[in-house]
C-alpha cells in the first residue's frame, strides 16, 4: 500500500514513516524539504500518483491567529483538491482533543476549519483528535510563564507520548476510513498545573507553577475536562509520564 505522509520528517511523522515501512508498506515522506509544499501546491500532483492513503501531519509554521489559519485553510484545500484528482481513498488528518471547545484560541480555530474542509471534501476520512504530546511540556510551561512564574490552570489532561500517537496514527492508516472522529490519549488523567510542576522537577527547572483557574491555554480558557477525551471509548497510548521521561536522550 502506498501511503504519502504530510509532515513525514517531522516528529510524529518520521516515526509514522519508519513504522510504515517496517510493515512493508510503501511510505512516502512529503515535506517543503523533500519538494511537497501543501500552501503552494508544489509536488503534490507527483506525489500522489498511485497513492492509497493521505496521512496529514503537517502542522502550522506560526501560532499567530491568521497565519495558523491560513496555513490550514489553504493547505487544506490544495491537498484535498490534489487527492481528490489522484483518486487517494483514505485521508487522515491528526487534530486535537477538544478542538470544538477551545474557539478562543486562534489555533483551534484553524484546527477546526481544516476539520470542516476535510468533512466537506467527499473523500472518505477518519479524523483522529489526539491530547497534548509529552514533547510540548516546555512549551506549555514557557507559554505560561509571567514573571518568572508559571501560571496555570487545574484542568485535566491526558498526555500521550509521540510513540505512542505514530503508532495509533500508523493503525488508522491501514484501517478503512471511519467517516468520523477517532479519539486518542494517554493512560494517565493528570492535571495541568502538577504535571508540568512534576515535568520542572524532573528537569531542575527552578521556575514555580501557580495554580490558577483563570489562566489562559495558549488564549483559551480551559474548563476542567477540555483537554480530556469526550467520547465512551477512546484509543489508549501505553506509555506514562515517566516512562516517556526516562526514555529521553540523556535521562536514562
Amino acid at each position: 500500500m502506498k501511503i504519502v505522509v504530510i509532515g513525514g520528517t517531522g516528529l510524529i511523522g518520521g516515526k509514522t514513516v519508519k513504522i510504515l515501512r517496517d510493515a512493508g508498506h510503501e511510505a512516502v515522506a512529503a515535506a517543503p524539504s523533500t519538494g511537497v509544499d501543501t500552501l503552494t501546491g508544489a509536488g503534490l500532483a507527483q506525489v500522489l500518483v498511485g497513492a492509497d492513503v493521505v496521512l496529514d501531519l503537517a502542522n502550522s509554521p506560526s501560532f499567530e491567529d491568521a497565519a495558523v489559519l491560513a496555513f490550514f485553510q489553504t493547505s487544506g484545500r490544495n491537498l484535498l483538491a490534489a487527492e481528490a484528482a489522484a483518486g487517494v481513498r483514505h485521508h487522515v488528518a491528526l487534530s486535537v482533543v477538544g478542538t470544538e471547545g477551545l474557539q478562543e484560541s486562534g489555533y483551534f480555530r484553524g484546527k477546526l476549519a481544516q476539520e470542516r474542509l476535510i468533512k466537506a471534501a467527499g473523500i472518505p476520512y477518519t479524523i483522529v483528535q489526539s491530547t497534548q504530546f509529552f514533547e510540548f511540556l516546555p512549551s506549555i510551561a514557557n507559554a505560561g510563564t509571567i514573571d518568572g512564574a508559571i501560571h496555570l490552570p487545574p484542568a485535566y489532561l491526558q498526555p500521550i507520548a509521540s510513540d505512542d500517537v505514530a503508532a495509533l496514527m500508523a493503525e488508522t492508516a491501514l484501517a478503512p476510513p471511519a467517516n468520523g472522529t477517532v479519539e486518542i490519549a494517554g493512560p494517565e488523567r493528570l492535571r495541568l498545573n502538577e504535571l508540568v510542576a512534576r515535568y520542572l522537577d524532573a528537569t531542575h527547572d527552578p521556575r514555580r507553577v501557580v495554580s490558577d483557574a483563570e489562566a489562559r491555554y495558549f488564549g483559551t480558557r480551559l474548563e476542567e475536562r477540555s483537554l480530556v477525551p469526550v467520547g465512551p471509548a477512546p484509543r489508549l497510548g501505553t506509555i506514562g509520564f515517566d516512562a516517556w521521561f526516562h526514555a529521553q536522550p540523556g535521562r536514562a
